[in-house]
């Protein structure tokens, strides 16, 4: 029944994917009617929150229990309306140390929504909440406070609410950082409401510029969130369209020379000449790095995903970011959003989000066509000059492919940490189903994990 909900609510959001999605920091901010005084704590510097790097959050061996709390004016406020992503203060607690005041508020897009909110417009998710977990953010350099917490300025909480095997994006990202792809880390995490466990979430970490000066050497470029250098008619991103899509650096005068210059070359080279562009544009080790785990686990509503809207050949992919280093001048691709990798290894168990090509193949000679039942168009990736300059590096791509079977997607590797990832949050995930109606049930779960690990055997096979 919940598998069926999950599908039903995808579909929605598949269908409005033209909509974006408010995960950014410019949302409003609520102005408190305290319940209680969100008290301002001044740390001294002793704190372990402040002398302690964030590997400690993302330990792969322990499941963190975080509290927050907001006065419950304030609470009961941004739950009539958690469409609205408006930020509240609050104060979080954790391994008996407070940091207050930090900012607080739901995240995510439509489809993050649809179910869960009880609006009846379906195209613009509205209305009170209506589901007891939702994803959210705390910005902890609230209000202009240079804190870090762990060395990080954001915390979010991703519901897992489509994801029955509550694995998919831990599993995930750590597939991509084992073959040295930049991307997020994320684990599990209890999370703790005005003194009520409300569930389980995964814990992602931001991509943002601190993101970037950790897993780059020259972290201090420009990151942009989900604009491809090239339209879906072969032609390069404008200054402009680069600009609106930047994520750092935005208060800065900041230029897209690199990213447009790469496109720019890609999009007026001949198809031959493209593959050298490639190399001094970027790491080629990375990139097919990428695309093997991408398309290893079908991460099918990612960056190979060209989604056509409307009734036109426009078509865009979603669900990654870009980093251009400025001493190598090179750009790099970070996957993003992982909810609903995992799913169509053995079969199109989500008959909306399957890519229909191979790696490299094309469909229906580059025209959009639907693989879907219910008419959501698509187009070969490959039939974007830049994938298709990444698809003539065979030999580069096969070799990485073979690593990866036989190195972090092994069995003798994924099976015992999955085991132990389970076990992690066997309690919490029972402690969830006996006290909400909602939560995801045990048997439910269990069976989801039989089926997931068949998958991954199949995936290794074929």
């Amino acid at each position: 029944m919940q598998q069926t909900k999950i599908f039903l609510l995808f579909l929605i959001s598949l269908l409005i994917f033209g909509c974006n999605t408010n995960d950014d920091d410019s949302s409003s901010v609520i102005n408190t009617n305290n319940d209680f005084e969100v008290e301002t704590i001044i740390p001294t510097g002793e704190e372990k929150y402040l002398n302690t790097d964030s590997d400690y959050i993302f330990d792969q061996n322990e499941l963190h229990t975080f509290e927050i709390n907001i006065p419950e004016s304030d609470y009961a406020r941004i739950n009539a309306d958690p469409t609205a992503e408006e930020y509240v203060e609050g104060n979080l607690i954790f391994d008996g140390e407070t940091i207050s005041p930090v900012g607080i508020r739901y995240k995510g897009s439509i489809g993050a929504f649809l179910g869960c909110v009880s609006g009846l417009n379906w195209a613009d998710p509205s209305g009170s909440k209506t589901c007891t977990k939702l994803s959210m953010k705390i910005k902890i350099n609230w209000d202009g406070a240079d804190t870090k917490f762990y060395g990080l300025k954001k915390l979010q909480f991703h519901s897992m609410n489509n994801d029955p095997t509550q694995m998919r994006e831990r599993l995930g990202y750590w597939l991509f950082r084992e073959m040295n792809v930049p991307a997020p880390r994320a684990v599990h995490a209890r999370l703790i409401i005005n003194g009520t466990f409300s569930g389980i979430y995964a814990l992602v970490e931001q991509i943002d510029g601190r993101f970037t000066r950790e897993n780059f050497d020259d972290g201090k470029g420009n990151l942009y969130k989900e604009l491809w250098p090239l339209t879906s008619d072969g032609q390069a991103q404008t200054e402009e369209q680069f600009i609106a899509a930047l994520k750092t650096n935005e208060d800065e005068n900041p230029t897209a020379e690199i990213i447009r210059s790469f496109a720019e070359q890609i999009a007026d080279a001949a198809t031959d000449d493209v593959p050298d562009i490639i190399t001094s544009g970027m790491d080629i080790n990375k990139i097919l790095a990428l695309a093997v785990v991408d398309r290893t686990i079908r991460n099918d509503d990612g960056a190979f995903h060209w989604y056509c809207n409307g009734i036109g050949n426009d078509c865009e992919p979603h669900n990654f970011y870009w980093y251009e280093d400025p001493s190598q001048n090179k750009v790099y691709l970070i996957p993003w959003d992982l909810d609903h990798a995992f799913e169509n290894i053995i079969n199109n168990a989500n008959p909306v989000t399957p890519i229909a090509d191979a790696w490299g193949e094309i469909t229906n000679d580059c025209n959009p066509f639907s693989l879907s039942l219910f008419g959501v168009r698509q187009r070969s990736a490959a039939c974007d000059k830049l994938v298709a300059g990444w698809v003539t590096f065979e030999e580069e791509y096969d070799g990485l492919k073979t690593a990866f079977i036989e190195g972090p997607f092994s069995d003798a590797v994924v099976g015992p940490m999955l085991l132990e990832w389970e076990e992690q949050i066997r309690a919490a995930t029972i402690e969830a189903d006996e006290t909400y109606g909602d939560a995801l049930d045990v048997n439910e779960w269990e069976s989801a994990l039989v089926e997931l690990k068949n998958n991954l055997e199949y995936a290794r096979e074929n």
